[in-house]
């Protein structure tokens, strides 16, 4: 039978490199936008992430002022995180140390920079998001 991750566990989880699919409310009958997203987290603190200032994600993520992020394991053992949280930051220009955070999580210490000094920071919005929920489970015991 899968369990939950302990609170720890699933902040660990989260912290690890994974793409994940955020999930935002969206408008005028269509179903919620689901976008994946390169993030960053470090245990106890906010979920941070980049994206374009203009497009529609972002308009979406303001208008909702939460969102959710899900991230999971597609090996097994297979084991998922799901955040619901509220959006507590938003700025724009996007920093450029955050970029190159969140770049280097998933492109390593000689892509990261290179990408995020590729992005235009003056066009984009770095979101902060306080996880409010989590929803986790541990299928490791299943095998």
């Amino acid at each position: 039978m899968p369990k939950a991750f302990t609170e720890t566990e699933g902040q660990e989880f989260l912290a690890g490199k994974h793409v994940a699919v955020l999930s935002v409310a969206a408008s005028g009958g269509r179903p919620p936008a689901a976008v994946p997203i390169w993030y960053d987290y470090t245990p106890g603190g906010d979920i941070t992430f980049n994206t374009g200032a203009a497009t529609r994600k972002a308009r979406l993520i303001r208008a909702a002022g939460a969102v959710t992020l899900t991230v999971q394991r597609e090996d097994l053992p297979y084991q998922y995180v799901i955040v619901e949280g509220t959006v507590v930051d938003a700025v724009t220009p996007s920093p450029r140390e955050a970029r190159v955070a969140i770049a280097t999580r998933y492109l390593g210490p000689e892509g990261g920079p290179a990408f995020a000094d590729a992005m235009d920071g003056s066009t984009s919005v770095l979101f902060s998001v306080r996880p409010d929920r989590w929803i986790t489970q541990d299928f490791s015991g299943d095998l």
